[in-house]
């Protein structure tokens, strides 16, 4: 999720564990709110700043009166090792938080959730998929879905999901890590989507509610997927810090907690969708 259009599956699938230790911290003054960033992954982040996630860190860096500082890596294989655990005798950590991770991942110390999102099932207006309102109506098409080109990327939980429904053939497979470095999860929207090369994708909501806001001359319909017994869609997003530096952990859950009702406005500037747990859409 290179895409980390699952910064909040993504990371869990793609990344190994770290080799390198975590330690305990003790409190030190902080110069900058340093953070482990992917330079061109909108709508989360990019180098001009211009994701949700570049504009969460700057509010919780004015909240401490400190600079911004990123340290840049391609969010893919051993992105958490090489950034926010990367450390070499007599130097210091190159960065000091990642601003997304699922709730719950092993690799760091997760903060409180900050939203939940799902999934979702994305069409153009106006093609062939008019009328569809929720996962049960596109289901109901029956054997016209046979015909149809949806496009999942692999290993995510649309790929489960087709094979569940007997819709594998109609899958069009996109790879989750991707070698061209300026190579958005978007994309797949904004290109083959509009285009018509798709009839329809199974996206992280984050970046189908981007790519709706985004997208110019096509209307695009985004519909949030209920997870399902043994198909899970929807995932809580965190931040991460280094294991044992609970001082620093907790002074993130207290600003997220402070500055919830911002956290809000800027998720919605973005489209995001949020969902109450299992799914079920709350905007």
């Amino acid at each position: 999720m290179r895409t980390r259009h699952l910064m909040v599956l993504l990371l869990a699938v793609a990344m190994p564990l770290s080799a390198v230790p975590a330690r305990a911290d003790e409190p030190v003054p902080r110069k900058a709110f340093r953070v482990c960033s992917d330079p061109s992954n909108l709508p989360f982040s990019d180098r001009a700043g211009d994701g949700y996630e570049n504009r969460i860190a700057e509010l919780f860096a004015q909240s401490l009166q400190l600079p911004v500082e990123y340290f840049f890596l391609a969010q893919r294989m051993n992105f958490v090792r090489n950034s926010l655990r990367f450390k070499l005798p007599g130097e210091d950590f190159p960065c000091d938080i990642i601003m997304g991770v699922p709730e719950g991942f092993g690799q760091v110390a997760t903060t409180h959730a900050y939203f939940r999102s799902t999934h979702t099932l994305v069409y153009v207006k106006g093609r062939r998929l008019d009328g569809v309102r929720s996962v049960a109506d596109f289901l109901a098409l029956g054997e016209s879905l046979r015909s149809m080109r949806i496009g999942v990327y692999d290993r995510s939980p649309a790929s489960e999901w087709l094979a569940r429904h007997g819709l594998v053939d109609s899958g069009i497979p996109y790879r989750m890590l991707n070698a061209d470095p300026d190579f958005h999860p978007s994309q797949i929207l904004e290109r083959d989507l509009v285009d018509g090369t798709l009839d329809a994708a199974i996206v992280w909501g984050p970046v189908a509610g981007y790519a709706a806001k985004r997208i110019t001359g096509a209307e695009l319909v985004v519909i949030a997927m209920p997870s399902e017994p043994g198909v899970r869609f929807d995932f809580a997003v965190a931040m991460g810090v280094r294991h044992g530096e609970t001082d620093w952990k907790a002074q993130i859950d207290a600003l997220i907690t402070a500055n919830e009702a911002r956290i809000t406005e800027i998720l919605d500037e973005y489209g995001i969708p949020r969902v109450a747990e299992g799914g079920a859409a709350l905007r």
